[in-house]
C-alpha cells in the first residue's frame, strides 16, 4: 500500500533540500501579500520557511526571542514591524531588498496609503538588544 504525505510534508522536504525554492516562494507569499494585503497568507508563507529552516524554537533562538513570541508574531492577523520581519529573515539568512516594479506605468491609480501606527498591535513588537534595531 502507498504511503501518503500531507502537502506541508511535501514543502518541508522540498525546502530542506533546496533554499532556493524556500526563497523563491517566500518571495511569491511577500508579492501576493503586496498584491492583496492578505497578511494572514503572507504569514502561513514565512511559517513554513521558518519550519524547514528548524522550527519555531530554532529560529527564535537564533534571533534572541522566545519561541512564544515569534509564535504569536506569525499568527497574528496583523502585519508585523518592519524591524520584526527584518529580525526574522535575518534569523532565516535573508533580507528584505526594494526593487523597481516591472512596468513603470502598474503602480497608476494604485492607493499606497499606510495603515495609522495606532493600529499596530505593541506586543508584536521585538527587541534583540541589538543597538542597530533601535
Amino acid at each position: 500500500m502507498r504511503e501518503y504525505r500531507t502537502w506541508e510534508e511535501i514543502l518541508m522536504e522540498r525546502f530542506t533540500a533546496d533554499w532556493e525554492e524556500a526563497i523563491g516562494y517566500l518571495d511569491v507569499a511577500l508579492e501576493e501579500y503586496q498584491e492583496d494585503g492578505d497578511t494572514p497568507f503572507f504569514l502561513l508563507g514565512l511559517q513554513n520557511v521558518i519550519e524547514a529552516r528548524g522550527g519555531v524554537s530554532e529560529v527564535a533562538k537564533k534571533i534572541g526571542i522566545t519561541p512564544q513570541c515569534l509564535s504569536d508574531v506569525l499568527s497574528s492577523e496583523k502585519a508585523p514591524r518592519l524591524d520584526t520581519l527584518n529580525t526574522i529573515l535575518q534569523g532565516l539568512g535573508c533580507r528584505l531588498s526594494i526593487q523597481p516594479l516591472k512596468d513603470s506605468d502598474s503602480s497608476a491609480g494604485k492607493d499606497y496609503s499606510v495603515a495609522p501606527r495606532e493600529n499596530a498591535d505593541p506586543h508584536l513588537e521585538v527587541t534583540t538588544g541589538s543597538s542597530d534595531l533601535h
